[in-house]
């Protein structure tokens, strides 16, 4: 079987947000402006959190990308009363937009506030229709947004890999995220293989997670900036 996951490290990330801004152009996030950014309206699947650590003077700042976790116990999930996002065999927490019906029960639920309700309908006046990709649905007004761990190229990988007969390779799939970090503090693949990157970070001492306590089992690792 196969559990995708991904390790962030936070002594890496420069809070540059090259991730949001990749994560924007992959996956036809529309941008809503600053007036309805400052209604709470912001569509941004992936966020950079700024906290401080340590006392005054010594103070450092430090960086944390923070996006869907895709937990195995996803508080999301048994909420939503169209069955819209569920748990796929790959530990995806997907979305089936089209079911969606807008209750906004899942973002309530959600305890990382990573699910972004659709206020309008999309705009891209011409010519920026040419910049959509054409692997990522355009959502309407009135469903859910989350981020997917850019499913649409994990299922190219695993297509061209099916085609070679041949497993998905280590680091093969790389989400728009990680793919744009220039600090490389992303790193995406399968969890349940123990000599993965990313199985291999997370069971360093530096390895925590987003609200453990509340047994959530996110597939997002963070790595510890050091002291």
């Amino acid at each position: 079987m196969t559990r995708w996951g991904m390790a962030i490290d936070t002594d890496r990330c420069t809070g540059c947000g090259a991730c949001a801004v990749a994560c924007h152009a992959e996956n036809n996030i529309q941008t809503v402006g600053e007036e309805e950014a400052g209604k709470g309206r912001a569509m941004h699947w992936m966020r950079i959190e700024r906290y401080y650590e340590g006392v005054f003077p010594d103070v450092k700042v430090r960086f944390q990308p923070v996006l869907c976790q895709h937990c195995a116990h996803a508080p999301c999930e048994p909420v939503c009363p169209v069955y819209a996002t569920y748990r796929t065999p790959e530990g995806l927490n997907a979305m089936v937009y089209s079911r969606c019906i807008g209750t906004r029960y899942c973002a309530n639920n959600c305890p990382y506030t990573a699910r972004y309700f659709n206020w309008f309908s999309p705009e891209f006046p011409a010519p920026l229709e040419r910049q959509l990709n054409p692997d990522v649905s355009v959502r309407p007004a009135g469903v859910m947004e989350k981020c997917t761990f850019c499913v649409q190229r994990i299922q190219d990988v695993q297509d061209v890999a099916q085609t070679e007969d041949r497993p998905v390779r280590d680091g093969e799939i790389r989400t728009a995220c990680s793919q744009s970090c220039p600090a490389q503090a992303i790193t995406f693949g399968d969890l349940d293989d123990p000599s993965s990157l990313v199985a291999q970070l997370g069971r360093t001492e530096r390895a925590t997670h987003l609200l453990e306590d509340l047994s959530t089992e996110p597939s997002v690792t963070y790595l510890r900036g050091g002291r």
